[in-house]
């Protein structure tokens, strides 16, 4: 089992988060005691730099001349107590995924189709 961290949010409730980080040191431990370690900041305060990297990245493609009508982003977040919330490498080599939507304008004209229309024979008399 790794760590667990304790964080509290800014309303009083406690999140209590299992890292993937071994339990380091050994400590004396009875039935009631709370195997958590308290983390430095609130759970708010923790993801403040998610929260940044994303406005960022939103800001990168929803300026540039890609204009999509939607933006998807994934992060993998991981928590420590020391350092607060890291951007996680996943299972594969991106940290990040992202996903952009363009909606059709049902006010504009359709596009001709890519296979010509073939009329159907007229009917015999």
């Amino acid at each position: 089992m790794g760590r667990l961290v304790e964080f509290t949010t800014e309303d009083g409730a406690v999140v209590v988060v299992e890292t993937s980080e071994p339990a380091t040191g050994t400590r004396l431990v009875s039935r009631g005691e709370n195997p958590a370690v308290q983390a430095a900041r609130t759970f708010e305060g923790t993801l403040d730099g998610v929260r940044a990297a994303a406005q960022s990245a939103l800001r990168v493609f929803r300026d540039g001349s890609l204009r999509p009508d939607s933006v998807e982003l994934e992060f993998g977040v991981k928590l420590t107590a020391e350092a607060g919330a890291i951007i996680a490498k996943g299972a594969a080599e991106g940290q990040l995924v992202v996903r952009l939507g363009w909606n059709s304008d049902p006010a504009a004209p359709e596009a001709p189709s890519a296979t010509a229309a073939v009329p159907e024979p007229a009917p015999r008399s």
